[in-house]
């Protein structure tokens, strides 16, 4: 991997600090809406416990969301393996650097 100049580096930084701060925040509003529906399925509306499909269906999207900022993002090690071992591929089929 080519190396990167300081102007790079900070720009890069700050793009994966954005998405991990997005990510707590996201994770943030899920705790918060969730208590909050987990209130009203317990003690407001209706006698089941509704608020459960809401847990879980948010919960796998902001599960989601965690595996794309934490692991496969841009910049994470399992990202930058991939990319290099794919490049290495394409590079022995096509004759090398171009």
């Amino acid at each position: 991997m080519p190396a990167l100049s300081p102007d790079e580096i900070d720009r890069l930084a700050r793009k994966r600090a954005g998405a991990k701060l997005g990510w707590f925040l996201h994770a943030a509003v899920y705790v918060v809406v969730n208590l909050t529906l987990l209130a009203m399925s317990r003690y407001g509306w209706g006698n089941r416990p509704w608020s459960i499909f809401p847990v879980l269906g948010w919960g796998l999207g902001l599960a989601l969301h965690g595996l794309s900022v934490f692991v496969i993002g841009q910049g994470s090690a399992l990202r930058e393996h991939l990319v290099r071992k794919e490049r290495e591929r394409l590079q022995r089929e096509h004759g090398g650097p171009r």
